[in-house]
């Protein structure tokens, strides 16, 4: 496979493009209720688009996977709907958008998807279609500002020291200003703990190629606002 060029990947089209060419709609384990577009070979994927990414600060295709945090997070609020029900949801880091889906699917008043990868937009974007639910999928950094939100959503953001480092404290301060934080972690090795309520758990089952295990137990972590 040909990793793609910058010009290739340049406008939205080229990308929604891109993410139907690599992925086939499947269903992730946890979350069959909801349709993706997903790498059939993890590895294969992940090599194609890597070195165009890395050349740009662009994070790898993580869009391309259902992760564990995020699938339990998603779980969590398919079986609860009331926790987002009529509220102004914030899906952080939303890759393919398996949270934003679930609490478009809860009947959020309004859902929003940011991720910093461009790709990762493209494949929120269709994934919401495929599930016929509306999503405003943006292409931000939007760490330390003070979003309008009732409710803060992120899977897997604990997965290196740097990003725990930079997340952890924004993540508390929407806390603050009143917004319920949920957070779906697998038990990575950077997740908080005085910070954090453990209010769910599951066991979800994982590809080898990429968690070097098939099932990993993840929770759903309420994020407190910073004691200080």
């Amino acid at each position: 496979m040909t990793p793609p060029s910058g010009a290739a990947l340049a406008d939205e089209a080229a990308r929604a493009a891109f993410v139907r060419s690599q992925t086939a709609v499947g269903r992730a384990p946890l979350v069959p209720e909801i349709g993706l577009h997903l790498a059939a070979e993890p590895t294969e994927l992940w090599h194609a688009t890597e070195a165009w990414l890395d050349a740009r600060g662009v994070p790898p295709p993580f869009w391309a996977f259902a992760w564990a945090g995020g699938q339990a997070l998603a779980r969590h609020i398919l079986d609860d709907p009331s926790t987002v029900r009529g509220a102004l949801v914030v899906d952080f880091a939303t890759g393919g958008g398996i949270v934003a889906i679930a609490a478009a699917m809860c009947g959020a008043r309004r859902v929003v998807a940011y991720d910093i990868d461009p790709i990762a937009i493209a494949a929120c974007t269709l994934n919401a279609a495929a599930n016929g639910v509306p999503i405003d999928a943006r292409c931000a950094d939007v760490v330390g500002e003070a979003i309008d939100a009732d409710f803060v959503t992120a899977g897997d953001v604990f997965y290196e020291r740097e990003a725990t480092a930079r997340f952890l404290p924004w993540l508390r301060s929407c806390a603050a200003r009143g917004a319920r934080v949920r957070v779906g972690d697998p038990e990575r090795a950077y997740a908080p703990s005085a910070s954090a309520h453990r209010i769910a758990s599951y066991d979800v089952p994982t590809p080898i190629e990429l968690e070097g295990r098939t099932v990993r137990r993840a929770h759903v972590l309420a994020i407190a606002p910073d004691a200080a």
